[in-house]
């Protein structure tokens, strides 16, 4: 017997409890008049439900994944310029700083080695400015040799270099040059952020020595969250500046996000075959944390069509049906059902191409599972 027809039979059988009601077996057609009655108590005991064709968004996309990511001006490593031992940490990873505010303290002998060879420096180059401009005045009026100018001027654009190099190392270590001019000379450095975000690493703690190449820690900010994601060779060419992006964190959230193409890669990486595609997202008041996997749907084609939920399926041989209420009376509904032809899907919803008989007609959207399951499992009285 054809399956068509052991579905319809069970589901009147599951319709009509302990009744004796039966229906006429019919030749499979697009419809079935009077097919099915189901009590109004089942229909509220198994909360089935109606609903009615509506017009959706089906959408043509190119499947990708990536990572939540920032700009590279927005992540930052703080490292010294020169090695020294740490004296001071106050951040754990996670805490909030603010460009400018101190980071960390860095003690090492060095620091006073250089403020010394600094102020020695700017001693000297006092002597030497005023010899310099001594030889010029006598130079000038024919008192003294060019060749004691020539020294002058050289000894003192000389140590001038030297005093303009030392002074830029204080500056770079954070240390003031006018304070070591008046002889006040630190033993320690300080380090301050760079941008405002988050620590999202701390590699060191106190007495930990850290040279030149070592990363001390990490700050990122994450007001201009983007993705990076990865788009295969063969689709590249789909992918356009200002497409809409749907994404999904599959570890972190069952929520939908959305955003759009930003900018679009112009190398394949010669290992994977994929171009990296940055994109815009649109919301900033979801928790993303930096290197997240998402799933991506890039959207290259979107049009409108009616359509219903998935659960209003009914699948029957690779084919699938929907009830439709054809009567209703006092204490009960009677339905027909309906074969469709199916166009594109969502996760949610499909297409319906031959949607004109459905439209304005009451149709069962939820609880066609229960009542296909009960038919396949040959429930009876």
């Amino acid at each position: 017997m054809n399956k068509i027809y052991i579905l319809l039979f069970s589901l009147v059988l599951v319709a009509c409890g302990k009744s004796e009601k039966t229906t006429e077996l019919v030749p499979e057609t697009e419809t079935h008049k009077d097919d099915i009655t189901i009590t109004k108590a089942q229909f509220e005991g198994e909360k089935m439900a109606f609903g009615t064709l509506a017009e959706y968004d089906f959408n043509e996309t190119v499947k990708v994944n990536g990572m939540i990511d920032v700009p590279p001006k927005n992540k930052s490593s703080v490292s010294t310029f020169t090695g020294g031992y740490i004296t001071k940490t106050p951040f754990l990873v996670g805490d909030s700083v603010k460009k400018g505010q101190l980071l960390v303290t860095l003690e090492n002998p060095e620091f006073v080695e250089l403020q010394q060879n600094y102020l020695e420096v700017s001693e000297q180059l006092n002597y030497l400015k005023s010899e310099f401009n001594r030889q010029k005045t006598l130079f000038d009026e024919k008192i003294t040799s060019e060749k004691n100018y020539l020294k002058a001027e050289s000894a003192y654009k000389s140590n001038l270099a030297h005093y303009n190099g030392l002074r830029k190392k204080l500056q770079m270590l954070n240390l003031n040059p006018s304070s070591v001019e008046q002889g006040r000379i630190a033993s320690t450095i300080n380090l301050y952020a760079p941008i405002s975000g988050h620590v999202t690493k701390v590699n060191v703690s106190n007495g930990t020595y850290v040279s030149p190449s070592d990363v001390i820690m990490e700050i990122v900010d994450i007001d201009h969250i983007h993705l990076e994601l990865l788009v295969f060779e063969k689709d590249i060419m789909q992918i356009k500046k200002d497409q809409k992006i749907e994404f999904t964190i599959p570890e972190a959230s069952d929520k939908t996000f959305e955003a759009e193409v930003h900018l679009v890669g112009t190398t394949i990486d010669e290992q994977t075959r994929r171009v990296k595609v940055h994109g815009h997202v649109d919301n900033d008041k979801e928790n993303f944390i930096v290197g997240m996997f998402v799933d991506a749907d890039i959207i290259i084609d979107s049009k409108k069509g009616f359509g219903l939920p998935k659960e209003a399926l009914i699948e029957v041989d690779n084919k699938f049906f929907v009830l439709i209420l054809d009567e209703e009376n006092t204490d009960e509904f009677r339905f027909e059902t309906f074969k469709l032809e199916l166009g594109k899907q969502t996760e949610a919803y499909v297409e319906i191409l031959n949607s004109e008989a459905l439209k304005d007609k009451q149709i069962v959207i939820k609880g066609t599972n229960m009542l296909l399951n009960n038919g396949e499992g040959g429930h009876s009285h």
